[in-house]
């Protein structure tokens, strides 16, 4: 379809290569770690960096209060030593009373951890 005759298209953005400020850092993780609900709005991830030696497991931990609905803790996912893996938030995660995702780490010495979004 040919673009009709006196269109008008926006000006493109200006991208700038660099705008100051630092990358986000990963932080050690305790055994548990409280993320804001509302993160999940902005595609959020937690990434998981495993330095321990051995697997770390990763939990979503669920009160029952969720749009899931469920129980109790989720299956925890498994992070390889060696290994960063992303896990995606959503709002299933997300307890509704706290508005907060509450995630645990077991073990915890070596593995560090951010939220990307």
């Amino acid at each position: 379809m040919p673009i009709p005759a006196g269109s008008v298209f926006p000006a493109l953005p200006v991208i700038h290569a660099d705008l100051g400020g630092t990358a986000p850092a990963s932080a050690a993780v305790a055994s548990l770690r409280s993320i804001n609900g509302n993160l999940v709005d902005y595609d959020a991830a937690l990434e998981v960096t495993n330095a321990s030696g051995g697997t770390v497991n990763v939990a979503v931990i669920d009160p029952g209060r969720t749009p899931a609905g469920n129980p109790g803790d989720q299956p925890p996912v498994a992070v390889p030593n060696g290994t960063t893996m992303w896990i995606k938030l959503t709002q299933a995660m997300v307890d509704r009373a706290t508005n907060t995702i509450t995630v645990a780490f077991d073990p915890t010495p070596g593995v560090t951890a951010q939220v990307i979004y």
